[in-house]
């Protein structure tokens, strides 16, 4: 049985853990919100053009090994850009998952009512 001092001592703690928590992972300014959204930008733009990036590369060295030129160069940079897209999908998909677990784990629904 549960007793009234028993009781407050659980909400004392309980506030206590609020408070500590509060301490530890303070709200996000708006500033802070839009700076990680660039650093989101330009986290896709560098995964995009490194496999572009990586794409030239292959296709460079493989047309100069076996002279011939535009072949695995065209070939390759399609590969990249099909990868770099496919990666900065999942990096969406990524970032969606984050927040939406955020918001379930703040008890918002996420549609904004």
């Amino acid at each position: 049985m549960v007793t009234e001092a028993d009781r407050a001592r659980l909400e004392a703690l309980e506030k206590r853990i609020a408070v500590a928590k509060q301490a530890v992972d303070p709200p996000r300014s708006a500033t802070e919100e839009q700076y990680t959204q660039a650093q989101l930008a330009w986290r896709m733009v560098v995964e995009m053009v490194a496999g572009l990036a990586i794409g030239f590369g292959i296709g460079y060295g493989l047309d100069h090994v076996f002279g011939t030129m535009p072949l695995f160069l065209v070939l390759f940079i399609l590969a990249g850009l099909a990868a770099g897209v496919k990666t900065v999908l999942r990096t969406a998909r990524e970032v969606e998952m984050r927040r939406t677990a955020e918001a379930v784990q703040q008890g918002d629904d996420g549609r904004g009512d």
